[in-house]
This record gives C-alpha cells, structure tokens and sequence, in this order.
C-alpha cells in the first residue's frame, strides 16, 4: 500500500480534529494534534497577548516541524490536524492584524519558517475543511471549551477571509475542499465513507472531486 501523509487545515470549529480522528481510526493511519496540553506558553499567551505572540509562534512553529517531518518520513500513513502553513499564513497574520505582533516580530518569523519550510517534505494531499461562520459559532458554543470563551464572530470571519485568500495560493500539494456544514461525519458513518472515498478519488490524482449536496445526503 501507497504511504500517504495528508493535512487536515480549516477554521476553528470546522471539525478537523474529528475527521482526523476518524480517518485515521478506519484506516489505520498514525494521527497528530494540536499542541495543548504541553504547550508551555499557551496560559501566558491568553493572559497577555501582546506579550506573548511571538513566543507562542514560534513554539508552534518548532513543534509543526517537528511533527511534519516525522509524519512525513514515517513509513505509516499518516493524518495530522492543522497544518505547520496555517501558522503562518492564517494565525500570524490575524495576530498582526490585530496589533498582537508588531512588524518586525512577522518579519524575524517568516525569515525562520521560510527557512524551516524549504527543508520539509511535501504532503500528498491537504483536506481543507470549510464551514459559514454561523455554523462555526454553533460548533464552539456547543462544545464549550473555556479556552475558546473568548471567541467572535468578527474573528472567525477575518480568519475564513485569510483562509480563502491562502486556499487561492496554495500550491504545495492537491487541495481537497470539504463542506463540513453539510457533513456529520461523527455520528453518520456513510458521510465518513463519502469523505473517505473523495479523498481516495483525489490521492489517485482525479482533478474534479464533488462532494453531494446538503439536500443530497
């Protein structure tokens, strides 16, 4: 059997750690998730963020290296949720935006992840995960994690509006995007098989995958 090391990347609350999850249960591949846990500056980073956003990316950026590349030479398939390009196109990026990280703090870190990213295997698919915010907002109240208390609507949209201009961009591998709105892959295993099987169809090299619609399913 073909090796395959695929990515799970999407906005908060569109159900990458899920299908991560899932995939890798019903196929047998080794799985990775965020780091939270031992994250030794995410707590700092949520008391202040201005004074600690650079140090919790670089961090991440350490931690996806490392996990990248692992996965990627593994001899196993393998599935990992967010990928190491998010930080950097998607999460640096608000955190700019929002006067969390100053000019020269995005420079000094892109000059490093530039340098990172040219030493990393390519993945062979990215499954891009995409959901409206209203559904999103209804994921995160529902699941009710105190770290994500603070959440916004205005902050996902400024996220999914960095996602869709990254997904515009992105050329480092095929992009398989998935309509999780419409998809309850945790508790409906046919959706699971559909996902499983567009994503097969798109490992095989097939340009033209679509997923059914919600009315469809």
């Amino acid at each position: 059997m073909t090796k395959r090391f695929v990515l799970v990347a999407g906005n908060i609350g569109a159900g990458k750690t899920s299908l991560t999850e899932r995939i890798g249960a019903r196929l047998g591949w080794q799985t990775s998730f965020d780091s939270v846990v031992d994250n030794p500056y995410l707590a700092d980073f949520y008391e202040e963020m201005h004074q600690w956003s650079f140090h919790l990316q670089v961090f991440f950026l350490g931690h996806r290296a490392k996990q990248h590349r692992m996965l990627a030479l593994s001899p196993q398939s393998a599935i990992a949720d967010r990928s190491i390009y998010e930080d950097a196109h998607i999460f640096v990026r608000a955190l700019h935006h929002m006067g969390n990280l100053s000019e020269r703090d995005v420079l000094a870190y892109r000059q490093i992840y530039d340098l990172v990213l040219a030493n990393l295997p390519r993945p062979d698919l990215l499954l891009y995960l995409k959901a409206p915010v209203s559904v999103l907002m209804q994921r995160i109240r529902q699941r009710a994690r105190a770290i994500e208390s603070g959440i916004s609507a205005d902050y996902l949209r400024l996220l999914d509006s960095f996602y869709t201009e990254w997904m515009h961009e992105f050329d480092l591998c095929p992009v398989l995007t998935i309509p999780s709105q419409d998809l309850d892959f945790v508790h409906k295993p046919q959706h699971l098989d559909i996902v499983i099987e567009r994503m097969q169809d798109k490992l095989a090299g097939k340009e033209h995958v679509v997923f059914p619609n919600g009315d469809d399913l």
